[in-house]
């Protein structure tokens, strides 16, 4: 049962978007009694200039025909395309003067012009002033080659989004949403059902343990003669963090959760195992009397963070230790292993291979490493079902700082040899990569963006957390991947509306998803 939210959409304009070869067998083969002109573009907003241009080029035949470049072949700047390819023909679909829209699959519009042969071939003025550019020349020769003409439109009419998105760019996160959601035959109600279906998942979490404390001061003054400033000690409280809270989010979900972990032989080694067993959470602490459990201290008087004390030791785990853990990840029944790295020891290259390797056989990986602060490498994870880098990660990884997002994104995906790659970019939302299916490609998207849902935010810090937590069992639980990155970025953008790391619970997820359904369907 699928709710769709665009019933018009379906009927009326659908019917206009076509494939270069269902244009052919429409038009027939030339000399025609129509005269079918074309035009190419990007259209990411259509705007006043994209208007006349498609006026001019309808006026100079009986037909046209609006051609725009699929989302995988634009890459003239960051985040971009601002609005996805359906939306994008939809959008071109509901014009009047349009008669048919193709999503151009290819680079280049020349096998496609090669295919539908229009008569008349129309170009924005922009591409005729100060000589043809080579790739206009490409067009001009293929379309001359078959009897047909190009035609440039009259007056400077700007042709590009770039400069209006740049600008300010509109909030299309809702559209954006109800096309994914459409395109996939996918409602609501799956994403709903999908929460139910996590309950009882068995997943087992190996990490880094971090307890993040606040320790609140109030400011008494300055020393005249030196830089330090003097605090009074008000209170502290400490929260589980890192890995810990990686598996507290499951927990929350509703997934039966193991947690393997290494601790000090310290005070907060007891705090830990007794605020994640509250909170439901199996703990297998491996105890290292040589190494204190990890603690970061923010120190903050009057709203502001003044000083953060970390006492921590970043080499490796021990043989033993790494043995133990190994042993662990072996006998935990689990369905779904989930490596959380935040470089505190228990991941890097030397164990990397020998933990992977304990997973056992036939068993769902997921590994999330946040290492662009410290030496490390998401590449490392080879060959998992879902990592979740964000940009500065995947840049580090690939020792790139300059391709755009997208490529980028689908460069990391082929090194790692994954099954979804989620590239956070944080109030951007994310982008997510996924392997091709053998269907029809025009139906499948290998890659995806979801805006982020986040409202006022009180505190970014862990919603990176709270999306690996959900987008994982979602994941393992229903296959899907479109209805795992959906629920991930909600349950993130959850967690920027929490003060403190505190588990995101299906209640809080269930209410952001009904508020962004009655925005799609205000009746």
């Amino acid at each position: 049962m699928h709710d769709h939210h665009m019933p018009l959409v379906e009927g009326t304009y659908r019917r206009k978007i076509k494939t270069a070869e269902e244009l052919r067998a429409i038009a027939g083969d030339r000399p025609r009694d129509k005269i079918y002109v074309m035009c190419h573009g990007t259209f990411d907003l259509v705007h006043p200039g994209h208007i006349r241009h498609l006026i001019y080029a309808k006026s100079k035949g009986n037909k046209l025909i609006v051609s725009l470049t699929c989302d995988a072949h634009v890459n003239k700047a960051d985040y971009r395309p601002y609005v996805p390819e359906e939306l994008r023909a939809m959008n071109l679909a509901a014009l009047e003067m349009t008669d048919y829209v193709v999503i151009d699959r290819n680079p280049e519009p020349l096998p496609n012009l090669a295919i539908i042969q229009p008569e008349i071939f129309v170009k924005g003025y922009e591409y005729a002033k100060g000589g043809l550019h080579p790739k206009t020349m490409e067009e001009k020769a293929v379309v001359e080659g078959y009897g047909g003409e190009v035609i440039f439109t009259p007056g400077d009419i700007v042709f590009s989004s770039s400069a209006i998105l740049e600008s300010h760019a509109p909030d299309l996160a809702y559209d954006k949403l109800a096309s994914l959601l459409d395109g996939e035959r996918l409602g609501f109600k799956d994403l709903y059902d999908a929460l139910n279906k996590v309950q009882g998942l068995k997943v087992h979490v190996v990490g880094d343990t971090i307890v993040d404390s606040l320790t609140r001061c109030e400011m008494i003054g300055a020393n005249a003669k030196t830089p330090t400033f003097s605090v009074r000690y008000e209170s502290r409280t400490d929260f589980v963090g890192g890995a810990g809270i990686v598996a507290k989010h499951m927990r929350a979900a509703g997934a039966d959760v193991t947690f393997s972990t290494a601790l000090g032989e310290d005070d907060l080694r007891q705090f830990v195992i007794d605020d994640l067993g509250a909170a439901g959470v199996t703990v297998e602490a491996l105890i290292d009397p040589t190494r204190p459990t990890t603690n970061k201290n923010a120190f903050a008087a009057g709203g502001y963070r003044l000083l953060k004390v970390d006492k921590l030791d970043n080499r490796s785990i021990s043989e033993t230790i790494l043995s133990q853990l190994c042993g662990d990840i072996g006998a935990t029944d689990a369905a779904l292993t989930v490596f959380s790295d935040f470089r505190h020891g228990i991941f890097n290259r030397e164990t990397i291979p020998a933990l992977t390797a304990a997973i056992p056989e036939g068993r769902f990986r997921v590994a999330d490493s946040q290492v662009a602060s410290r030496w490390g490498n998401v590449l490392d994870f080879q060959g998992f079902d879902l990592i979740t880098p964000n940009e500065r990660e995947a840049r580090f990884a690939l020792a790139d700082q300059d391709t755009v997002v997208r490529p980028l994104g689908s460069e990391l995906y082929r090194q790692a040899n994954c099954g979804v790659l989620i590239l956070k970019l944080g109030p951007r939302g994310l982008l997510a990569f996924r392997r091709q299916t053998g269907r029809n490609e025009d139906d499948f998207r290998t890659f995806f963006a979801v805006d982020s849902f986040a409202g006022v935010v009180v505190d970014a810090v862990g919603s990176g957390d709270a999306l690996l937590a959900y987008a994982s069992i979602a994941l393992k639980a229903t296959g899907n991947a479109v209805i795992a990155v959906i629920l991930g970025n909600i349950a993130a953008g959850a967690e920027c509306e929490i003060d403190g790391n505190e588990p995101v619970t299906p209640e809080i997820v269930r209410d952001k998803l009904s508020q962004i359904e009655r925005q799609l369907r205000p009746h």
